[in-house]
């Protein structure tokens, strides 16, 4: 589809390099706040385990007016700075917005006693049922960013009857669409610096807690793995079901789903990122319904800009607030691939 209306990415003089802009956007401070009235409500998903949402509603916001759910990545939580930040550009807007823990992040610590992985997109919709149930007669956008775009986008291509027909878009930036190819990737990425990072996060999020398991192999490690892969094969897989990484990798990867999507959907990837290979998107079959963004540059989640028409420097902020609240579209014949910057 058309993606003429996205202005061109063009970085800022500082942060050239996909590494540059990666790390500047999880380091720089958000000076964002979520203004009015924000009000928890836990979600009961599968397996006894509950998740949290957190209800921002803006004063101005009416019954049956717009309504947005942000999906946050890898290690995350509602109050990651590209959730908060969004969240007041939204509710700027007049947008009833909700941020969402996957299980047992966030709020929803200790409301878990399962992890949240690349397969659980029924958590996903049953968020959006309920938000679909607070909200009724509005509608429903929805976004994810990183491995919550994955989530997203699984979720919307396996058309599941869980999903409201008050959803009528859906967006989804740096997704890892081949969670295979991906995780493996991040060995060569920066000299494996990433994958160890993540693989220490992932770890520190689930020891200590209702995640923790003393009967898989990770608990007879003496300290975090070294690499994403490690992780998945030590916990994710056996806690969750799968074989192995790999298994767990087949299973859960959204990418297959993606030519299925029926619902209006902006994707946006950078060809620098250094999470997320480039391949996985020139790879993948588009359905009529995705617009596809793909940029020179960005980073992973970075996407900070020199001087524009926006605002402030937050282009990724502003190309998914303007989607998220602009005219529903219909699928056109065939879809487009368009590279900005």
């Amino acid at each position: 589809m058309q993606n003429s209306s996205v202005p061109e990415f063009i970085p800022h003089p500082l942060l050239w390099s996909g590494h540059a802009q990666t790390i500047a956007a999880a380091w720089l401070p958000t000076r964002s706040r979520v203004a009015g009235r924000t009000t928890r409500h836990a979600v009961d998903v599968s397996e006894g385990d509950r998740v949290v949402i957190h209800d921002d509603s803006p004063g101005s916001w009416n019954p049956g007016d717009r309504v947005a759910l942000l999906i946050h990545g890898l290690c995350g939580s509602h109050s990651s700075g590209y959730m908060v930040r969004i969240a007041s550009k939204l509710m700027a807007r007049g947008v009833r917005t909700f941020r969402m823990d996957l299980r047992g992040c966030g709020a929803g610590v200790g409301l878990a006693a399962n992890p949240y992985h690349g397969g659980r997109s029924d958590d996903v919709a049953r968020v959006l049922q309920r938000v679909s149930e607070l909200c009724p007669g509005s509608p429903i956008a929805a976004a994810g960013f990183s491995l919550g775009g994955s989530l997203l986008l699984r979720l919307i291509g396996e058309s599941s009857p869980l999903l409201p027909t008050q959803l009528v878009k859906a967006a989804a930036v740096n997704a890892p669409l081949d969670l295979k190819r991906c995780s493996l990737s991040l060995k060569h990425s920066a000299g494996g610096r990433y994958d160890r990072y993540l693989a220490r996060l992932m770890f520190e999020q689930v020891r200590g807690t209702r995640l923790w398991r003393s009967d898989v192999p990770l608990a007879r490690r003496n300290g975090p793995p070294s690499r994403v892969t490690e992780f998945d094969d030590l916990y994710t897989a056996p806690v969750t079901g799968y074989r192995d990484a790999l298994h767990y990798y087949e299973e859960c990867s959204a990418g297959p789903y993606v030519g299925q999507i029926e619902v209006p959907t902006l994707m946006i990837a950078s060809r620098d990122d250094p999470l997320v290979p480039i391949s996985v998107y020139e790879d993948v079959d588009v359905s009529p319904a995705v617009h596809m963004v793909l940029s020179d540059q960005g980073g992973h989640l970075g996407y900070i800009s020199s001087r524009s028409g926006d605002p402030d420097r937050r282009w990724m902020d502003w190309r998914i607030v303007e989607w998220l609240t602009g005219p529903v579209e219909v699928a056109s014949p065939a879809p487009s691939l368009r590279a900005v910057g």
